[in-house]
């Protein structure tokens, strides 16, 4: 027989198997947030958070966002006063808004359920304090207003507070449905139980930046840079 034409059987050893694929974990939470984005453009903020779609929401006053030259903040055009803001924080004392002429304001809205931008908002604006001078920390005033007031009691603020160590650096407001209601319209905010899931709300998700003299000049998203902020408000409280 042709030796060409014979059978021939390899020596080599048979390729070894693939490693198995890893597990697939579940969803992180981390991603989630990571994924939150804030898209501010002229004429509109567009809004992704969690448990909601994306929508332009309308800023208070029909105020315009633009870039500034000295701001790193979007800047709200034209320059208008902040609306009125009178509630009563979680240890039942009554706040006004007005009472913080002469400082820098950071209003935002939040809940405490919240599983993803509240914490991210409230752990950012508390490193921004952090990376401020005590003399300029104490010219910042934050102010959380509640976008749940079933879930927002007392005990459950007094808790969300201790746990981001914003006790005594934030103004959190709660109130009726009724009396948060009004401050939700005022500051075109939107707040809705969530349809799948009732304990979530879905909620706009910025920071507003109020001037010393009380208008409402700059805007932040909810994924803003901490040093953003710690910049930004000297120029606030100067103005």
């Amino acid at each position: 027989m042709d030796p060409d034409s014979a059978p021939t059987s390899s020596s080599e050893p048979p390729a070894p198997e693939p490693p198995p694929a890893p597990p697939r974990r579940g969803f992180d939470a981390r991603v989630l947030i990571a994924l939150v984005a804030i898209l501010v453009i002229a004429g509109g903020v567009a809004v992704v958070t969690q448990g909601s779609s994306s929508s332009k929401q309308q800023l208070p006053g029909n105020v315009n966002s633009a870039s500034s030259s000295s701001f790193i903040g979007s800047v709200a055009t034209p320059l208008k006063p902040a609306p009125s803001l009178r509630l009563h924080n979680y240890l039942g004392n009554a706040v006004n808004i007005a009472s913080y002429r002469g400082k820098a304001v950071l209003v935002t809205f939040l809940y405490t359920n919240c599983p993803d931008v509240c914490p991210l908002i409230t752990a950012n604006l508390r490193v921004a304090l952090s990376m401020m001078s005590p003399q300029q920390a104490a010219k910042t005033q934050v102010i959380a207003v509640s976008v749940d007031p079933r879930g927002d009691t007392s005990k459950a603020v007094a808790a969300f507070l201790k746990r981001h160590e914003m006790t005594g650096r934030m103004q959190y407001l709660i109130g009726s449905a009724h009396e948060l209601a009004h401050v939700w319209q005022e500051w075109n905010v939107g707040s809705e139980q969530d349809a799948q899931q009732p304990q979530l709300v879905n909620h706009s998700g910025l920071v507003y930046g109020i001037s010393a003299s009380g208008k409402l000049t700059t805007l932040y998203a909810a994924n803003f840079k901490p040093s953003d902020i710690a910049h930004d408000a000297p120029l606030l409280s100067s103005q």
